[in-house]
C-alpha cells in the first residue's frame, strides 16, 4: 500500500517531545528472568493459518522512525518482546505470544495457569515453551481467569480439557459474575465491537514504521479458536482465601473497573501480587474505542488504595496479565500509587471542570496530568489516552448531551455534511481549504473538512486521497498506538476500500454458555421492528434437558420473553427442545436435525426467523 511520509511538521513535532529517555528501568524489568524465546514465533491453527507472529514486529528496536511516535516506539520495543520469563523462583511468565500474558505458578505437584490468553493455539505453545524448560512432567491443577475479557480465557483449551475439568482434576476459579460477562458482551454488541476492534488493534494492516506497531497493552491480538470453560469456583469476597494443591491464593474482588467481573490475588508463598489488568505499564481505557460501557475510575482508584494497604508489605513483586512485572517493596508502592493517583485525577479533576460548566470535549483539551505522571513511563497514554478518558467520564456521569440546545438535534453527518459543503463553497473548495490545512499542518481541521467532503460525495478521489494523507500524519504523531491504527485502518479503507472484520473462530463451548435468556435476547435485538409491526406470535418453549418453559411473545416489533408454563390452548406454535443448542441451530434455520418437536403452527415459527435481520460485520466507518 502506498504511505505519505512524515511531513516536517511531525518530524519536527517529535523531536521537540520532552521524554525520560535515561529512564530505562524498563528494559531491565522486560528482560530479566528471560530464560528462552520462541524461535521462529510465529504460531498456526491446524488448518495451516498463522493465527500469531510475533516475528512481523522484528523491525523494533533503536531509534524511532520519523513515522512513529518516539514515546510509542519505545513502549512498542518493550512490548515485543516475548519468550519464557521467571518472576521468581516457582512463578513464570509466557509473554509475547498474544496481547497478554500467560503465568504459570509452581504447586506441590503440579501447576496453576493464570490467563491462558485469547486462543487455544497460542495457549498451548505457551504451555508446551514453559514445560520445555520447566518441569515437563508437571500437570496443570488449576486454571485463573482474572476477569471477563477474552483474552484472559478464550485459549483455556489450550492448557486444560473439558473432561479433566468434569473429572475434578483441574479446578477453574473466576470472579463472581465472570461467565455471565464473558458471553454478554457477544449477544449483545458483539458485531459492532468486532468491527471497530479492527481498526483499533489495527488488524488488517500490515507490519512496519509506516504501518501498525503494536497496540500499546501489547502487539496485537491472536486469531484462533476461542473457547471457555465455566468456573467451578467463584470468587465472591476481599479476603477469601484457597489452596490449589499446597499453594495458597488470597484473593482481592475489584469489580466494576477494567472489567465487569474482575480480582486481584496475592501468593504468600511467593510473596508475589497479580493486578489482573488494573496496573499496566499505560494508562488504561475508560471507554474503549472499539466501544464498551464506561468505567469507573473512582473505583478503580480505590481498589488499587485498597491493594497497596493490602499486599504491598507483604510482596516483593508484582506482575500483571499484560507487560512486565515490578519488583522491590518501595518499586510496587510507587509503582501502584502512581497508578492509582492517574486514574484518580482523572475522575476528580472532570468532574471539578464539569461542573464549572466544561463538556468533555473541552475538558479534554485543558487537562493536564501532574508532573510525576507526566514522568512516570507507565502513565503514558498508550492504549487509553487523557483525552478519550477524559470525554468517557463526561459521558459517564453527563450523557451524550453537552447542553448547548444547537446541539440538541443535529442533522446526521450524510445530511450534515452537503449543508457544510455548499456554505462553504462546494466540494472542490472544500477540499481546498483541507489542503492549505494540510500543508499548514493543521491535520485535525483537514480531516474535519475532508470527513464532510467524502460524507457529501464518497468517490471524490482528491478528498479520498488527502483524507487518506492527512488520517497517516495523525497516526505518525499519535503516541497512543490505538489512536494510530484507528487513523492507519481509516486510511487504509480510504485507499482501498472496507478490508471488514478479522476473523477469530468462537468454539461450541463458547456458544453452549449462553443462557436461554441471553439467547432470546439476541434474537430479540435482530428483530427488524418495521417489518414485524403486524405479527402477533405466541411461542411456547420447552427444553427437555431442563423441563424449564419458556413464552416468547412478538407483537409491535419487540420479541418479550418469560419463564411460563406451556399453554396450547394460547400459543400459535410449541416447540419442544432437547437443549439449548438446539434452539441456536433453529435459529439458524435447522429445523431438520433431531432434538426438536413442533405442534400447532408452524409456520410462526418461521414467520418470526423471517423478520431477523443478520449483523454486518463489514459495514462502513470512514465512508458513508
Amino acid at each position: 500500500m502506498q504511505h505519505t511520509p512524515p511531513t516536517a511538521i511531525i518530524e519536527s513535532a517529535h523531536r521537540d517531545h520532552v521524554l525520560p529517555l535515561d529512564d530505562t528501568a524498563d528494559f531491565d524489568n522486560a528482560d530479566r528472568g528471560f530464560i528462552a524465546g520462541l524461535s521462529p514465533c510465529v504460531i498456526k491453527a491446524a488448518d495451516g493459518r498463522v493465527v500469531w507472529d510475533n516475528d512481523a514486529y522484528s523491525f523494533l528496536g533503536g531509534a524511532a522512525p520519523p513515522s512513529v511516535h518516539p514515546s510509542l516506539w519505545r513502549q512498542s520495543t518493550l512490548a515485543a518482546k516475548q519468550g519464557l520469563y521467571e518472576v521468581v523462583p516457582g512463578i513464570y511468565q509466557v509473554r509475547g505470544l498474544d496481547i497478554s500474558n500467560i503465568t504459570f505458578v509452581e504447586t506441590d505437584t503440579g501447576i496453576i495457569v493464570i490467563d491462558p490468553l485469547i486462543s487455544t493455539e497460542v495457549a498451548a505453545a505457551a504451555l508446551a515453551l514453559y514445560r520445555g524448560h520447566r518441569g515437563g512432567e508437571r500437570r496443570v491443577v488449576a486454571v485463573i481467569y482474572t476477569h471477563s475479557h477474552a483474552d484472559h480465557f478464550g485459549g483455556v483449551l489450550g492448557v486444560a480439557s473439558q473432561a479433566d475439568v468434569d473429572a475434578g482434576a483441574v479446578a477453574v476459579l473466576a470472579p463472581e459474575g465472570f461467565i455471565e460477562h464473558a458471553v454478554q458482551e457477544n449477544v449483545y454488541a458483539g458485531p459492532a465491537m468486532t468491527r471497530r476492534a479492527t481498526y483499533m488493534y489495527g488488524s488488517r494492516l500490515p507490519r512496519g514504521p509506516l504501518d501498525q506497531v503494536g497496540c500499546g497493552l501489547g502487539q496485537a491480538t491472536s486469531t484462533g479458536e476461542v473457547a471457555v470453560i465455566v468456573p467451578t469456583v467463584d470468587i465472591r469476597t476481599t479476603g477469601e482465601t484457597h489452596t490449589i494443591d499446597g499453594v495458597q491464593i488470597e484473593f482481592q474482588m475489584a469489580p466494576g473497573t477494567e472489567a465487569p467481573a474482575e480480582m486481584h490475588f496475592y501468593f504468600p508463598r511467593f510473596r508475589a501480587l497479580c493486578m489482573a489488568e488494573n496496573a499496566t505499564h499505560n494508562l488504561h481505557n475508560l471507554l474503549t474505542l472499539r466501544g464498551a460501557l464506561v468505567r469507573d475510575p473512582h473505583a478503580w482508584s480505590g481498589y488499587l488504595t485498597e491493594a497497596i494497604d493490602t499486599f504491598a508489605d507483604r510482596a516483593d513483586v508484582v506482575f500483571a496479565s499484560h507487560h512486565w512485572p515490578t519488583w522491590g517493596r518501595d518499586s510496587i508502592v510507587e509503582f501502584l500509587s502512581l497508578q492509582r493517583d492517574m486514574y484518580a485525577y482523572l475522575h476528580d479533576q472532570t468532574l471539578r471542570l464539569l461542573n464549572q460548566g466544561h463538556t468533555g470535549v473541552e475538558i479534554a483539551e485543558m487537562f493536564k496530568m501532574p508532573p510525576a505522571l507526566e514522568r512516570a513511563w507507565h502513565t503514558h497514554g498508550y492504549y487509553g489516552s487523557v483525552s478519550h478518558n477524559v470525554k468517557a467520564i463526561y459521558q459517564r456521569y453527563m450523557g451524550w448531551f453537552d447542553g448547548n440546545p444547537g446541539r440538541l438535534w443535529p442533522h446526521p453527518p450524510e445530511a450534515l455534511a452537503p449543508r457544510y459543503v455548499e456554505a462553504m463553497g462546494g466540494l472542490d473548495r472544500v477540499v481546498d481549504l483541507a489542503r492549505e490545512a494540510f500543508e499548514s499542518g493543521d491535520f485535525r481541521w483537514a480531516a474535519t473538512l475532508l470527513d464532510h467532503a467524502i460524507f457529501t460525495d464518497s468517490e471524490h478521489a482528491g478528498a479520498r486521497a488527502l483524507y487518506a494523507d492527512t488520517l497517516e500524519q495523525l497516526a505518525y504523531g499519535a503516541e497512543n498506538a490505538t489512536w494510530r491504527n484507528f487513523f492507519l485502518s481509516g486510511a487504509t479503507e480510504l485507499r482501498d476500500g472496507n478490508f471488514g472484520t478479522a476473523t477469530t473462530t468462537t468454539s461450541q463451548s463458547m456458544l453452549a454458555q449462553l443462557t436461554p435468556e441471553q439467547i432470546f435476547d439476541g434474537l430479540a435485538i435482530r428483530v427488524n421492528g418495521p417489518r414485524s409491526w403486524d405479527l402477533d406470535i405466541a411461542i411456547d418453549i420447552t427444553f427437555e434437558d431442563t423441563a424449564v418453559n419458556y413464552r416468547l411473545t412478538l407483537r409491535n416489533g419487540v420479541l418479550v420473553r418469560r419463564k411460563a408454563a406451556a399453554d396450547p390452548s394460547t400459543a400459535t406454535v410449541t416447540a419442544k427442545l432437547a437443549n439449548k443448542i438446539r434452539l441456536l441451530a433453529v435459529a439458524m434455520g435447522d429445523f431438520t436435525s433431531p432434538g426438536l418437536e413442533l405442534s400447532g403452527d408452524q409456520s410462526a415459527l418461521q414467520g418470526l426467523l423471517s423478520v431477523l435481520d443478520g449483523p454486518d460485520p463489514n459495514f462502513n466507518i470512514v465512508t458513508p
